[in-house]
């Protein structure tokens, strides 16, 4: 099991000590329907769960370029976790539907902020009701907290810095879409298909098993293989979110040198002058 995921029986441990400094995170949501995740909240959670949103809370506005889901504004992130009483010692515990991008997003915006505790639930919130646990559709009462960001440095890359690090072959340029997308054999969400030439793809949910649980450190290093530690890796998908769960992974296996492209293919694809590619690397 990663260092970053954790199981239902530990998070059922920490929800009985009453001392603990926990908050648990909705951020289930559907790229085609944007009001979903939050209807399925209001419906039902964990108890206690509090509902963060991709495109309010975990994403800036979008503009001409920056992608479809740019990095929220650090300031206004940092104060929105903290109102949903998120300080430096606090416990966090993120889940999806099951184990998809979403927490993963929220899960690297959060370390990104300097936060440690951070952790994905295994197998979400589909794992937590099989196996017969409670839900609810209480809204829990919050009790607000000042949360100051420590930005680490030197984590995400701009199209300059993506275009000049290919051209000089000086990083490792990873696509996380689904293999038919990068190749552009199909395009549901953007106007042009493709991938961003030198990419290479590794599908983001390679590294779940067929069960859709994680892939442990001996599966996910031999998945990794082709990739040196010692190389800059970036790591890009359509705008940003499916890119966190190959960060979460190669970080786990102690890759250091890992960048997001925020705005990965759908900023790209927003300078008319940018190349496209349709083949394999």
């Amino acid at each position: 099991m990663m260092s970053h995921i954790m199981r239902i029986d530990e998070l059922k441990e920490r929800l009985e000590e009453e001392s603990t400094n926990l908050v648990i995170v909705d951020v289930r949501f559907v790229l085609t329907d944007p009001d979903a995740g939050r209807k399925m909240y209001l419906k039902d959670h964990l108890p206690g769960a509090v509902y963060i949103d991709l495109n309010r809370d975990l994403s800036g506005k979008t503009e001409k370029h920056r992608g479809s889901h740019p990095l929220p504004d650090m300031d206004m992130f940092a104060a929105k976790i903290g109102n949903i009483g998120i300080d430096h010692e606090t416990t966090v515990v993120i889940y999806d539907q099951e184990n998809d991008m979403f927490a993963a997003r929220l899960w690297w915006l959060l370390q990104h902020v300097g936060h440690e505790l951070v952790y994905i639930l295994e197998g979400g919130y589909k794992n937590w009701v099989e196996q017969g646990n409670l839900v609810t559709d209480e809204i829990p009462t919050l009790v607000k907290k000042s949360f100051e960001p420590n930005i680490r440095e030197n984590e995400t890359v701009d199209m300059k810095e993506v275009k000049e690090k290919m051209n000089s072959k000086t990083a490792i340029l990873i696509d996380s879409r689904e293999r038919d997308r990068y190749l552009g054999n199909k395009e549901p969400l953007y106007r042009k298909a493709g991938h961003i030439p030198g990419a290479v793809n590794y599908f983001w949910k390679d590294v779940l098993n067929e069960d859709g649980t994680w892939k442990n450190e001996e599966q996910l290093s031999e998945h990794f293989s082709a990739l040196s530690k010692d190389e800059e890796i970036i790591v890009s998908c359509g705008s940003g979110v499916s890119a966190c769960p190959n960060i979460l992974a190669l970080k786990s296996l102690g890759y250091k040198n890992i960048k997001l492209y925020p705005g990965s293919f759908s900023d790209w694809i927003s300078y008319e002058e940018n190349e496209i590619e349709l083949d394999e690397n």
